[in-house]
């Protein structure tokens, strides 16, 4: 073989091994995910959103090999909510992931296109946001925290089986969270049936909630936080200033009662968060958000702490205990 001839097939094997390279390098570009993570709270709040990273892993996504990751937190102020949608679309995501009901309308109201996957919904039929959970007309699927129209029901009964001679509920809301209005006319109906008053408290921002403390005392003899990504942001005040005012409180979320809350009643979080992974494979395969139902949860958990109750001067009867996914000793 001539040098010309060697060189020359030198330089031909070098540019399709470079020719490949790229081809390869393009193919990996294509099977890059772009997903938009936008929460409400901040890192430090947002809870059992870990399963959800740890789910995405197990279905083979890793961040800087064939996923991107724009995140971006709302530190409980939900409005900023749209603004970090506009942020994440122009980031040219493929997927919205996102959790709540307000975040899951600024999701809706910035893009019509781009697949959403909220992670926990509280009733998106009667907030507006679809009007069939089976099939979810538009771009918008996931996972609703909603078992039933008898929760409200559920978090009074409780309440009033943990405190004797219970007459007056406070409820402890955030006016501007879209399903406040509904949770609020659920409990308005069924309180009468259990002879009880409720009295609303409305907190629109976190420096209210010492003044809405004091003006319950002597007034309520327990109440119930209904969910809000701002009062979860700030659940260790609320549990302190309940504890300060030794009034029994009933939280939706769990994570009140790991921060010192004395009972829950709600759906798992962290179960919710590595649902709402799949159906993030699912629509990054090529299913598309209308066909893929909003579920409800299957179970929701209740956990007492008794160390707070024991706090409160409260004896946690038996049937409660023994219907509790955990008691806290």
């Amino acid at each position: 073989m001539t040098r010309r001839r060697f060189l020359h097939g030198t330089v031909a094997l070098t540019a399709i091994a470079l020719g490949s390279q790229r081809v390869l390098a393009e193919e990996r570009a294509q099977n890059v995910a772009r997903l938009g993570f936008v929460h409400p709270s901040s890192p430090s709040t947002a809870n059992g959103v870990t399963a959800f990273w740890e789910r995405l892993r197990e279905l083979g996504y890793v961040e800087r090999q064939n996923l991107v990751v724009e995140t971006r937190w709302a530190e409980g102020q939900t409005d900023r909510l749209p603004a970090l949608m506009t942020e994440v679309i122009g980031r040219k995501v493929d997927i919205i992931v996102t959790f709540g009901t307000p975040a899951a309308v600024a999701a809706k109201d910035a893009t019509r296109a781009i697949p959403i996957v909220d992670a926990a919904m509280a009733d998106p039929v009667r907030s507006g946001l679809v009007t069939n959970l089976a099939r979810p007309e538009g771009n918008l699927t996931g996972l609703s925290t909603v078992e039933d129209k008898g929760m409200a029901g559920k978090w009074l009964e409780l309440l009033q089986e943990m405190v004797p001679r219970l007459s007056t509920v406070a409820l402890i809301a955030n006016p501007k969270t879209p399903i406040t209005g509904d949770l609020v006319k659920d409990l308005n109906a069924v309180a009468p049936g259990r002879n009880l008053k409720l009295r609303l408290m409305e907190v629109r921002e976190a420096g209210a909630l010492s003044r809405v403390f004091q003006q319950m005392d002597g007034k309520v003899q327990g109440a119930l936080v209904l969910p809000d990504s701002m009062l979860g942001v700030h659940r260790r005040e609320i549990v302190t200033l309940a504890a300060k005012h030794r009034l029994p409180v009933i939280y939706s979320f769990r994570y009140y009662v790991d921060a010192g809350g004395l009972i829950s009643y709600g759906p798992d979080l962290a179960a919710q968060w590595r649902r709402a992974a799949d159906y993030v494979d699912k629509i990054l395969r090529g299913a598309r958000p209308d066909e893929l139902p909003i579920e409800q949860p299957t179970h929701l958990e209740l956990v007492v702490n008794l160390k707070v109750a024991t706090a409160l001067g409260l004896a946690i009867p038996e049937s409660i205990l023994l219907r509790a996914d955990e008691v806290i000793r």
